[in-house]
């Protein structure tokens, strides 16, 4: 059931030149197992990156702690000099144990020198975006972020980075953010089953800043799931479209970064830009997260 006529359109980030269309591409998945190393096939992770961009995406997310550095090396090897009107995000707030662990990476000196990594493996003068990430692995934490997001500022103020947003955040650090910088888009942990930020997306659309989850599949039980497969199966698409879909449908400020590896499933996935979900079903879907949102 999909339908010719783009339903995911684009958005334009507040008090910016940049318009991004929705259905954008995460690039985590181009690392190699556990984000790290190089991929399996750096030459499949290139066309993967090709395609997404022939194919209208403008928007790609990454960080210089996926590998750490391949990501972004395979992104300059594939797509630079890059096409105007391409979007590059990245973030900043970790680095990579010689275990393989992820540590935060919030002081002075780490932000300087991870916007510094992400510029020279980009290949770029400025960054678009960067995100500070804050908190836990998958929740956010309530501690105050002035002190890394006052350096982001600084190196905002000298050129480096030409917009800031936020990662793994509450609305109250938002609040406390806005006091400091101007943020453009926040990327939470949500989705259809996961829906504690419902009220904050709306807060964040009245205010017309992008909100972009991260893992659409991620804390579902397995009624959730059956529900979901039920959804996809009398929509003849996969339950990663129709959850992507949902996403699209749910607020006009959400932008989507699905990652992959595979041009198959990437093509898979900008097709979920394009699926109806009638209403009846949409009715469905929305009841699978019931009694998930803000508590």
């Amino acid at each position: 059931m999909i339908d010719q006529t783009d339903l995911a359109g684009g958005f334009s980030l507040p008090a910016t030149s940049l318009k991004m269309n929705r259905m954008g591409y995460g690039a985590m998945q181009l690392a190699g197992p556990g984000v790290w190393g190089p991929p399996r096939d750096v030459d499949g992770a290139i066309a993967v990156l090709r395609e997404a961009v022939e194919s209208g995406v403008n928007h790609i997310d990454t960080s210089d702690y996926y590998g750490p550095h391949v990501t972004n090396q395979i992104i300059k090897q594939a797509l630079h000099p890059y096409a105007d009107g391409l979007v590059i995000v990245t973030k900043l707030g970790a680095r990579r144990g010689s275990d393989k662990s992820w540590i935060h990476a919030l002081s002075r000196q780490e932000l300087i020198d991870g916007v510094h990594d992400n510029l020279r493996n980009l290949g770029l003068d400025a960054l678009d975006i960067v995100n500070l990430r804050v908190g836990g692995i998958m929740e956010p934490g309530e501690e105050s972020i002035e002190e890394p997001l006052t350096v982001l500022a600084e190196l905002k103020r000298q050129g480096l980075i030409r917009h800031i947003g936020l990662s793994n955040i509450t609305p109250k650090q938002l609040s406390e953010a806005q006091t400091i910088t101007k943020i453009v888009c926040v990327q939470n942990f949500y989705n259809v089953a996961r829906r504690n930020d419902d009220a904050f997306i709306d807060d964040l659309a009245a205010q017309g800043i992008a909100y972009v989850p991260f893992f659409p599949l991620g804390g579902f039980t397995p009624l959730q799931s059956s529900a979901l497969d039920a959804s996809a199966a009398a929509l003849q698409a996969t339950p990663m479209q129709v959850a992507l879909a949902w996403l699209l449908h749910r607020s006009p400020n959400i932008l989507l970064i699905p990652g992959t590896s595979s041009v198959v499933h990437l093509r898979e996935n900008l097709k979920a830009a394009t699926l109806r979900i009638p209403a009846e079903v949409l009715a469905d879907l929305d009841a699978i997260g019931r009694g998930q949102g803000d508590q």
